[in-house]
């Protein structure tokens, strides 16, 4: 057997060299001329956000990227990006591969892993067969939380699932001033802070450049992929305050004018047939008319927060596409942008400029949202726009992210390649869906699917190619049914029909109205026709449950809260009990022990020298939310930060020299039943603890009772943006020898509360 690759040996072997002869396995070889492949994958931007698609946000890159190649308006996601992520890089229904939901947790059931089975491989590892490079930046999602720490396991990372190197983020989102970030298979600090003007967006397109830069100076004969997941435009939209604010003009009209100038430019495009009609208001979105002026100014700054990290995104993306151009490898470089799923509904009716408090039910009034509006999209706010701008993104379509209705699934999807596209600036209307893309990517480089990858047999592609479509505009699209489904919505495609059933969560399934759209000739899903062909809906909804036992999306569930709380309690199980060392790395917030809603007790051993030693003893969270405790001036310090709202309780003396037990006791006074929806847990205390006596205590109805942060927790150091009132990294300056956190097992969550938050998070 040769060394690496386990062919065969087909030389000679005799005792000498002599009577030998060499032989070098032939290295794997993409077919001739094999493009170079490029990514763009938005999170959470609109079917109408891209200024091509009707918007009048900036894009000017995206927007030549369309002029120059070609835009499609049929290319459907999945309502999520977890789920449509698994479907981009497989080639498969997401429920197939295990994704059926979302990464965050485990249900038990086949469709529902939050992990890629190894029997569908991606797309990176169906390329590295064929000789390619494979490089990904940015939002991956598609592993476990409860195995994004330190240990992992490794097998579901970027690097465990055939990309050559990766720099991004693992969760659903995080804070762009101070991510959680990773290098390869490490945790690592980002390079910058907000002070020094960092940004992730920008981060992300260097290590992009970086990591094609490097490519094309080891192996410019060799063809990549690049795979650039940007946090854009996921909450929190946080993005330099020059640019937010120069959207507060454009966007001062309302939802409501901007949902009518938006179809009016898509009808002049010709992305939307002319007779396409505006739904009316999704449920609960009132006329702008009919908020009060504070109102309408904050709402249209949290516009502004999300408009301008589109606008800070596209101006970034531009430095790539400049680079490949530099390089000489744009003409045979296919560049894809596009959307993983439609707008956000989790901003809610009235948005958020901090949402870990409410989510913790400190409510959030409008006042005091206009008292920090210039706060909004800072390094201090985790907002979020209301549903009513929401609404406008996904223009004309109706509902919104995690439905199955058009606003959910239907999204903007650029595709450039000058080497291959003729018809410059073209629209292509066929139906496509997130599954297709990696079909057509193989099709296009001219291989095919591998029936086995490291030795493990693989499932047929689901998905079908739509490169035909690429330079026939006639084309036709897809010819199997398109299911879909996401906490319970179900919706079908089929030779121009859809489907779809909005679930209310909590109720009988079978009570769900389904209801029929001929999209051929009714883009905005508008006239119902249900009722005029119950024959045809029958049939449909018939295929829908085939499709559904299929491809693992069985059983039906809409239990929010439930799925979180248990995958929770299953990971942590029995456990009660954790130890921290000094010089350890960050532990991701699904990792760190879970002090939601109970009793614990902290308590950190150091040892600290005659001149004292301030600094954080351990930290979870960030500016937003979270806790810390800490030495300053020589006091032990805890701060309960809940949405920004700081309960500082300081030791009523200082902390003596010595080997020393500093530490927080907290008490749950009220916690034998579960709170009322919407309401507090009672009355929490903490009381500091210097070598097991008390050292001072506060009294507080401010708990962590859904969430703690989605920043997750550091010993000895405050890594991220700071949770009190100090300048990070803060880090101890005596002896830190190890931490302990002892939970008492009291926990009574709220599980719609946690729900709701872990929602709000994907």
């Amino acid at each position: 057997m040769s060394a690496n690759s386990g062919t065969p040996f087909r030389g000679t072997i005799g005792k000498t060299v002599a009577e030998s002869k060499p032989w070098w396995p032939d290295a794997p070889r993409p077919p001739e001329g094999a493009p170079n492949i490029l990514v763009v994958l938005f999170d959470d931007v609109g079917f109408s956000d891209f200024g091509c698609y009707g918007s009048a946000i900036k894009t000017p890159t995206i927007d030549r990227l369309a002029a120059e190649g070609l835009r499609y308006s049929g290319f459907h996601t999945t309502a999520m990006c977890s789920t449509t992520r698994a479907a981009l890089l497989t080639g498969r229904n997401h429920h197939s591969v295990g994704v059926g939901c979302l990464a965050n947790f485990d249900s038990g059931y086949p469709g529902y892993r939050g992990k890629i089975a190894r029997e569908a491989g991606t797309l990176a590892e169906m390329l590295r067969i064929h000789g390619y490079r494979n490089y990904m930046v940015g939002k991956w999602h598609v592993t476990p939380l409860t195995e994004s720490g330190a240990t992992g396991p490794f097998d579901g990372w970027p690097l465990g699932r055939g990309f050559d190197r990766f720099y991004g983020f693992l969760d659903a989102e995080t804070d762009q001033y101070a991510p959680e970030l990773v290098s390869d298979n490490t945790h690592i600090d980002p390079p910058g802070t907000y002070a020094d003007g960092y940004h992730l967006t920008e981060d992300l397109i260097d290590q992009s450049i970086r990591f094609i830069g490097d490519h094309v100076a080891d192996r410019p004969d060799v063809p990549w992929l690049t795979w650039v997941a940007l946090g854009a435009c996921h909450a929190p939209h946080q993005a330099p305050a020059d640019i937010i604010r120069s959207y507060d003009a454009e966007f001062a009209h309302g939802w409501d004018v901007e949902r009518e100038r938006r179809l009016t430019r898509q009808k002049a495009m010709g992305l939307v047939p002319e007779g396409t009609r505006m739904p009316a208001r999704n449920d609960g979105v009132k006329a702008w008319e009919e908020h009060s002026a504070d109102e309408r100014r904050v709402f249209t700054r949290l516009q502004a927060a999300f408009a301008g990290m589109l606008d800070h995104s596209d101006r970034h993306l531009a430095r790539l596409v400049s680079f490949l151009e530099t390089a000489g490898i744009r003409d045979n470089t296919v560049i894809i942008v596009m959307s993983d799923n439609g707008a956000s509904q989790e901003g809610g009716p009235l948005g958020f400029v901090n949402a870990m408090g409410p989510f913790n039910f400190k409510p959030e009034p409008i006042a005091e949202k206009l008292s920090r509006i210039d706060d909004i999209g800072g390094p201090d706010t985790h907002s979020n726009f209301p549903h009513g701008w929401a609404m406008a993104s996904n223009t004309p379509l109706r509902r919104y992210k995690q439905n199955t209705h058009g606003g959910g699934i239907r999204d903007p999807f650029v595709i450039n390649w000058p080497k291959r596209i003729a018809g410059k600036g073209e629209l292509r209307h066929q139906f496509v869906h997130a599954c297709d893309l990696t079909p057509t990517l193989l099709e296009l480089i001219g291989v095919e699917s591998p029936g086995t990858i490291a030795g493990c047999p693989q499932m047929l592609l689901e998905g079908e190619s739509f490169a035909r479509s690429i330079t026939d505009a006639s084309a036709p699209s897809k010819s199997s049914p398109q299911y879909f489904e996401m906490f319970g919505h179900r919706g079908l495609w089929q030779d121009g029909w859809k489907a779809v059933a909005f679930h209310p969560s909590g109720t009988p399934f079978e009570n769900d109205k389904w209801e029929l759209f001929h999209l051929d000739q009714d883009f905005s899903e508008t006239d119902d026709l249900a009722a005029r062909e119950p024959e045809r809906l029958a049939a449909m909804i018939a295929t829908w449950w085939a499709e559904a036992e299929k491809h693992k999306v069985l059983p039906l569930d809409d239990r929010f809260g439930p799925r979180f709380a248990e995958n929770a309690a299953r990971f942590h199980g029995a456990r009660h009990h954790f130890v921290f060392h000094a010089g350890m790395g960050h532990v991701p917030t699904d990792v760190a022990p879970d002090v939601r809603s109970r009793s614990y007790t902290i308590e950190a051993h150091v040892e600290i020298d005659g001149q004292g030693a301030d600094g954080v003893l351990i930290s979870h969270g960030d500016a937003t939310s979270g806790y810390s405790l800490y030495v300053r001036d020589g006091h032990l310090v805890h701060d309960l930060n809940i949405g920004g709202s700081h309960q500082i309780v300081r030791s009523d003396r200082k902390v003596p020299s010595g080997a020393r037990r500093l530490g927080v006791h907290v008490e749950r006074l009220v916690r034998k039943e579960p709170p009322a929806k919407g309401s507090r847990t009672g009355v929490t205390e903490y009381t500091l603890l210097i070598d097991g006596e008390p050292a001072g205590s506060l009294q507080t109805q401010l708990g962590f009772h859904t969430l703690i942060s989605w920043s997750g927790l550091d010993i000895g150091r405050d890594r991220g943006s700071p949770v009190s009132h100090y300048e990070v990294p803060f880090a101890f300056e005596g002896r830190l020898l190890r931490v302990t956190v002892t939970m008492h097992d009291d926990q009574r969550l709220d599980g719609d509360g946690v729900g709701n938050a872990q929602m709000a998070r994907q």
